[in-house]
């Protein structure tokens, strides 16, 4: 599929790709990195999708964030089975589907209308073996189809940490990884979340600091966070609990293990 990509725009991408993550997106990539951002900020003016919406604070926050993952798993030419948990957007599967498109991805969230826009960028972009599922995390974690299939789990900007384990360890194989794309503050959610790592069957393997460069529009909440999560044994039936349990009575309280 061909794209007329603005030179402009196309430069600025293949830069900032390169300086912040070290990697250079071909010409198919950047023209569907940019189709993708048209898509968005013209379906954005009818439904609420994101709040960044100027050109190269888009990229720098949702596309060079969304690919920072590979500063803590080598995702190139892997057929790794992924799911994204609370997708949004499509942050970050989609832009992980156009530079790694080799992997197999799950774009999944709670709310039917944007599945349908993500639907529709699949179709146009042209993009292969990315499917989208619509549900509630602590619901399909206990289904067959879903419950331990994939190897990598990952969510961007969804919950606080502890809640958000409950919800996407149950995903996670045994040997895969559950990553967490976090702000700095997720320094203090890892803190609380030990308990629930440890009893959702995780391990804490790597966290990785980096900074996002600024645009000239934003100067400040530069700084991020991966945290890496092996699954190290099998997450215990009784998770993850409905009801909205993971966020009422986080796995961090006691009484909620009982």
């Amino acid at each position: 599929m061909e794209y007329i990509v603005d030179q402009d725009k196309s430069t600025y991408i293949k830069t900032q790709f390169e300086k912040s993550i070290g990697l250079i997106p071909d010409d198919i990539q950047v023209g569907q990195l940019i189709k993708f951002y048209d898509m968005t900020v013209e379906k954005n003016k009818v439904m609420n999708l994101t709040a960044i919406t100027e050109f190269e604070e888009f990229v720098m926050k949702h596309y060079v964030d969304s690919i920072a993952i590979i500063k803590v798993m080598d995702l190139k030419d892997k057929s790794y089975s992924l799911i994204d948990i609370g997708t949004g957007a499509g942050f970050p599967g989609i832009p992980l589907k156009i530079m790694f498109p080799k992997l197999n991805i799950t774009l999944f969230d709670s709310l039917q209308k944007r599945l349908v826009f993500l639907d529709e960028v699949i179709r146009e972009l042209g993009l292969k073996n990315i499917t989208t599922v619509h549900g509630r995390a602590e619901e399909f974690g206990r289904k067959l189809d879903y419950r331990e299939k994939y190897d990598i789990v990952v969510s961007r900007a969804v919950a606080e940490l502890t809640p958000l384990c409950e919800l996407s360890l149950p995903f996670c194989k045994v040997g895969g990884f559950f990553i967490s794309y976090k702000g700095m503050k997720g320094a203090e959610e890892l803190v609380d979340a030990e308990r629930a790592i440890k009893v959702l069957g995780g391990k804490l393997e790597e966290t990785l600091e980096f900074i996002l460069p600024v645009t000239e529009k934003d100067e400040n909440n530069s700084g991020r966070l991966l945290i890496k999560i092996g699954k190290i044994k099998p997450t215990d039936s009784k998770y993850p609990r409905g009801g909205g349990k993971p966020f009422k009575s986080p796995l961090y309280i006691d009484k909620s293990s009982k």
